[in-house]
C-alpha cells in the first residue's frame, strides 16, 4: 500500500507545479494532525499557532490541492498526450488497468477525494470554533484589542463569549460578521486602524437578540439598592456612602421606572449629533396607544438658526441616523470598563485590596496612580518609588510593620495601572464616555435627554429631578443610610431625610 501511494504520488508531480502542490498539500495535512494533537494533549495553547493551524494550513492545503490538476494540465498542453496516453506514461498498468469496481487508480483518488472533504470539513469547523472564542478576539490582532481584552477580563460579562454580543445568531449575522472581519484584517495589517478604537460599536446586534438572551426586560420589577463607598484623602482614608435607591421596574407602571425606556409597549427614538449618540438632536416616545410626541433641543436649534441652517432639527428621519433605544443606549460600557483613577482606588479599599490601615493610603494612592509617567515600565517603577518612598520617609519606625500591606497597596495600584493605561493604543484615563447614569456632572448619560434644552411642541422639558429614577438614601454621609435615620436638629440635610423618611417609612 504504501509503494503504491508513493507511485501515486510521483505520479501526480508531473512538473514543478504539480510538485509544489503535493508537498504543499502533504505537508499541510500532517502539520495540521501534529499540531491538533499538541492541542488535544495540551501542549500547544498559544492564539497564534491557531492561528497557523486552523487557519493558515487549511488555505495552503487547498492551495496545493489546486495546484495539482494545474499542473497535470500544463504537463498534458506541453506534451500533446491524451489523458489515456498521459495515465499510462505516469503510472504503471496494475494501477491503471480497470477491475470489476474500476481501476486502483480511481478507487485511490475517491479514497482520498473522501479524505481531502473530511480534512477541510474539519479544519473548518476547528477554524470556526476557534474564531469563536474570547482568547482568539482579544489577542490575534496583535496589541490593537489588548486595552479591550484587559478591560473584558474584569468585567460582569468575562464569562460570556465575545461573539455572543458582537455577532449574534444566525447565518446571516456570522456572514456579516466574518465580511467585516476581513476589513479589520486589512486594517491591521496596514496598520489602518484608528487610537483608540472608536465608540460607539454601530455593527452590534439589536440588544434584543443578544442582551436579552440573558436579561429579560419582563421581569425586571422593583427597585434597586445601591451603596457606593467613597474613601476621603485624610489620615484613616474615612469611608463616606452614597446610597440609591434606583427605580428599576419593568415599564409596566407609570412614572419614575428606569426600563420604561425599553419596555415592551414602548418605544423611544432618537437622532444625535454625527451619530454619536452622546448630543441628541430629538428624542420621541411612541406609547402603548400610538401617540407619539417628540421633544427637541432647542440649544441646537437656536445656534443652527444663528449659522443659517434652520432645518437641522426639523429633518425628516430618512435623512438622520434614527437609532430606537436599546439596552446599550445606557449600558454602552457593560463589558469593556474602563475606571476613572479615584473610583478604581475606592474600589480597592472597599474590595480590601488596599488596607486602610496605612496612612493616608487613598491620597498617595491615588497620587502615585495619576502621576506622569513615559510608559508601563516607567509607571511601575514611578508607583513603586512613590508609595514606597513616602512611607519610608514619614513612617519609618512603623515601615517593618507596615510591609506587608504596603506591598500588597503597590502591587494593587500597579494592576489598577496596567488595566486602564495602554500608551500603544493611546488609551488614557477613561477615554470612553460611560452612560450609565451621569457620574461626570455635565450632560452625559441620562442628562443628555433629560435636560431643561430637550422641549416638545409646548415648551416642556423632559423631566429631570433626581427622584425621577432613584431616591437618595445617603450622600457622601457616613452612614450608608443616612436620610432614613432619625432627623437631627443640626443636620444641614434635614429637608432631604424629612421627604424619604415619609417616602420609605411613613413617618410624619
Amino acid at each position: 500500500m504504501t509503494r503504491r501511494f508513493r507511485v501515486f504520488v510521483r505520479g501526480l508531480s508531473t512538473n514543478w507545479i504539480g510538485t509544489a502542490g503535493v508537498v504543499l498539500t502533504t505537508t499541510a495535512f500532517i502539520l495540521f494532525v501534529f499540531l491538533e494533537i499538541l492541542r488535544i494533549a495540551g501542549i500547544v495553547t498559544n492564539t497564534y499557532v491557531g492561528l497557523v493551524t486552523y487557519m493558515t494550513l487549511p488555505a495552503l492545503f487547498l492551495f496545493g490541492l489546486l495546484l495539482i490538476p494545474l499542473g497535470w494540465r500544463r504537463y498534458r498542453k506541453s506534451t500533446g498526450y491524451s489523458t489515456r496516453e498521459l495515465l499510462s506514461k505516469r503510472f504503471p498498468p496494475e494501477l491503471v488497468e480497470p477491475k470489476p469496481f474500476g481501476s486502483r487508480l480511481l478507487g485511490m483518488i475517491s479514497l482520498l477525494t473522501l479524505v481531502n472533504v473530511l480534512f477541510l470539513g474539519l479544519g473548518g469547523a476547528r477554524m470556526l470554533h476557534f474564531m469563536d472564542q474570547p482568547v482568539f478576539c482579544g489577542t490575534a490582532c496583535h496589541g490593537v484589542m489588548i486595552p479591550e481584552w484587559t478591560a473584558y477580563q474584569d468585567s460582569p460579562h468575562a464569562h460570556v463569549k465575545c461573539v455572543e454580543c458582537h455577532v449574534g445568531e444566525g447565518a446571516e449575522a456570522l456572514i456579516d460578521a466574518k465580511l467585516n472581519g476581513l476589513w479589520q484584517i486589512v486594517s491591521a495589517t496596514f496598520h489602518l486602524y484608528e487610537k483608540p478604537i472608536p465608540t460607539p460599536v454601530h455593527q452590534l446586534r439589536p440588544a434584543r437578540e443578544t442582551c436579552e438572551k440573558c436579561h429579560w426586560p419582563a421581569r425586571f420589577y422593583g427597585d434597586r439598592i445601591k451603596v457606593v463607598p467613597h474613601y476621603l484623602p485624610d489620615s484613616t482614608s474615612t469611608p463616606t456612602y452614597t446610597t440609591l435607591a434606583l427605580k428599576v421596574g419593568s415599564g409596566k407602571g407609570g412614572r419614575g421606572q428606569i426600563h420604561w425606556h425599553v419596555a415592551p409597549n414602548h418605544e423611544v427614538r432618537y437622532a444625535s449629533v454625527g451619530d454619536e449618540r452622546e448630543e441628541m438632536l430629538w428624542v420621541e416616545m411612541r406609547g402603548p396607544d400610538g401617540n407619539v410626541r417628540r421633544f427637541t433641543n432647542r440649544t441646537l436649534v437656536a445656534d443652527a438658526v444663528e449659522e443659517g441652517d434652520p432645518g437641522v432639527a426639523g429633518k425628516d428621519a430618512a435623512e438622520e441616523a434614527v437609532r430606537t433605544m436599546d439596552c446599550v443606549d445606557c449600558h454602552n460600557r457593560a463589558t469593556h470598563i474602563y475606571e476613572d483613577p479615584e473610583r478604581a482606588v475606592d474600589r480597592a479599599i472597599a474590595q480590601g485590596k488596599i488596607d486602610r490601615g496605612l496612612p493616608f493610603v487613598k491620597r498617595q494612592a491615588l497620587g502615585a496612580l495619576i502621576g506622569s509617567y513615559a510608559g508601563v515600565k516607567a509607571a511601575m517603577a514611578g508607583i513603586q518609588a512613590d508609595l514606597a518612598g513616602y512611607y519610608a520617609r514619614h513612617y519609618r519606625r512603623e515601615t517593618a510593620s507596615l510591609q506587608p500591606e504596603l506591598d500588597r497597596a503597590v502591587a494593587t495600584v500597579q494592576a489598577i495601572y496596567r488595566r486602564n493605561i495602554h500608551p500603544h493604543m493611546n488609551v488614557t484615563w477613561n477615554p470612553y464616555p460611560d452612560h450609565l447614569g451621569h457620574r461626570g456632572g455635565g450632560r452625559e448619560g441620562c442628562f443628555r435627554c433629560h435636560n431643561r434644552d430637550m422641549v416638545d411642541a409646548e415648551g416642556k422639558a423632559i423631566p429631570y429631578d433626581c427622584t425621577l429614577c432613584h431616591s437618595i438614601l445617603s450622600y457622601d454621609s457616613p452612614d450608608r443610610f443616612q436620610f432614613l435615620l432619625p432627623v437631627r436638629e443640626k443636620d444641614p440635610n434635614r429637608a432631604m431625610h424629612r421627604f424619604l423618611q415619609t417616602e420609605f417609612l411613613g413617618r410624619p
